[in-house]
């Protein structure tokens, strides 16, 4: 069978997809890029806003109009909240999140999916770059013990759930052996990574750095209250990759409240001064939610005002979005959709003065670089502390290689580097067995 697997939302959805990759691949099925090649079409949904419920159903309908043929297996938080809905709109398959972890098991039982073990690979080898992916995505928990008031994906996802360490090390050190230079660990909540093992986030990291020689070790959304005494002293070595995405949600002690936060703003502006104080090279970026219910002009002064005083290397911005079965849902003070999308776009223009103004720090130094694409005559890739860069060159056989650079200008969009070949000493190759 041809699979083709889409995802929307998380990181954690693109490391259920890899999974389901390598199983596949397994099972002796062949991955294809585009959907229109398909037997088979999995899409992994998502529901944490609005929006992405939205553009769920609008995936749903497009696949279905451009590849008629094909079969269509859903999962992930819009098929386990919309179960009935998703099913009524002529999907073969809804999987839930309980039962992510045998997708591929039911998909073969439910659709008799024709298999030719002939053609069988050794679990995950090349899934990752079939998929058009050069890092990969581990995921190492699931389910959160919080209720942030405006989440619905603690709903979705469930209780927390972590996978034992050493199988998280064999999964890096099978990546590792195909070539992959690059490990994002992600989880819904990534730093309750342990809380059901006895083994806590920077124990497992740790674990990691010992136990593999992954190039580049990277963490996905860590809240900013889950980092334990000692959490920086990680970054001397020089595998684990000075970036970290604390969401803040909000710079206003009053929404936070509201929102049911755990950290409050002056806490959240000390931790940032400690890391950038720790690691002097460290990216912060973040997330904030504008136009939550209540959110009155000084609190959104407020919140603003904090961004502005922190300075963020990317802020993902999300304008608040009502989900039903939330606390926030049943707020009073629900803003105005004009207001919400005016503070948006107020703080998208920060957000990317705030990149442009990290990015100007970086001219003219020299930093390795992993190339993870090509796209319009430039190999294009990240910094350790995930700047983007790229660099005009003939085709070349750059990606998924780590060579030095330095830092030459930012590009008129303010989104990225250009960059040049530097003198750097060369990164070791990956050990591909």
């Amino acid at each position: 069978m041809r699979i083709n697997l889409q995802s929307l939302g998380c990181r954690l959805n693109e490391a259920e997809l890899e999974s389901w990759a390598r199983e596949f691949q397994a099972a002796g099925h062949r991955l294809v890029g585009e959907a229109s090649d398909a037997d088979l079409i999995v899409l992994n949904s998502c529901a944490v806003t609005a929006e992405a419920v939205r553009k769920s159903r609008q995936t749903i309908r497009r696949t279905q109009r451009l590849s008629p043929r094909a079969r269509l297996v859903l999962s992930g938080c819009y098929a386990t909240l919309h179960r009935d809905e998703a099913a009524a709109l002529g999907v073969d398959l809804v999987v839930g999140n309980a039962d992510k972890s045998r997708l591929v098991e039911l998909a073969a039982r439910e659709l008799a999916l024709e298999a030719m073990p002939e053609f069988s690979t050794e679990p995950g080898e090349a899934a990752l770059f079939a998929l058009g992916r050069q890092r990969a995505f581990v995921k190492v928990q699931d389910g959160c013990r919080y209720r942030c008031t405006f989440c619905i994906v603690t709903v979705a996802r469930g209780e927390e759930r972590s996978r034992p360490p050493a199988e998280v090390v064999r999964e890096i050190r099978q990546l590792q052996a195909e070539g992959v230079q690059e490990v994002v660990l992600t989880g819904v909540h990534l730093g309750g990574y342990g809380s059901d093992l006895g083994l806590p986030l920077d124990a497992l990291i740790r674990l990691i750095l010992q136990e593999t020689e992954i190039p580049r070790l990277r963490l996905g959304s860590l809240e900013p209250w889950d980092l334990p005494p000692g959490f920086f002293e990680l970054f001397e070595n020089p595998r684990f990759m000075p970036h970290l995405h604390l969401p803040l949600q909000s710079g206003s002690d009053a929404v936070l409240r509201r929102m049911a936060r755990r950290c409050k703003s002056d806490e959240f502006a000390r931790l940032v001064a400690h890391a950038r104080q720790q690691v002097p090279d460290i990216n912060i970026t973040t997330d904030i939610i504008v136009g939550f219910p209540g959110e009155t002009e000084q609190e959104w002064e407020e919140s603003l005002r904090f961004v502005e005083t922190l300075g963020f290397g990317d802020i993902h911005v999300f304008t608040y979005s009502v989900r039903d079965g939330t606390k926030a849902a049943a707020m009073s003070g629900q803003i105005p959709a004009e207001v919400k999308k005016e503070r948006s776009r107020v703080l998208h223009e920060l957000a990317l003065a705030q990149k442009r103004a990290l990015l100007c720090r970086f001219v003219g130094r020299e930093l390795p670089v992993l190339w993870e694409n090509r796209r319009d005559g430039a190999d294009r890739g990240y910094t350790p502390n995930y700047l983007r860069v790229a660099i005009q060159t003939p085709a070349t056989e750059l990606t998924n290689r780590i060579t030095p650079v330095r830092l030459v200008k930012v590009d008129a969009s303010g989104e990225f580097l250009w960059c040049e070949p530097a003198t750097l000493p060369p990164a070791a190759p990956a050990d591909i067995r």
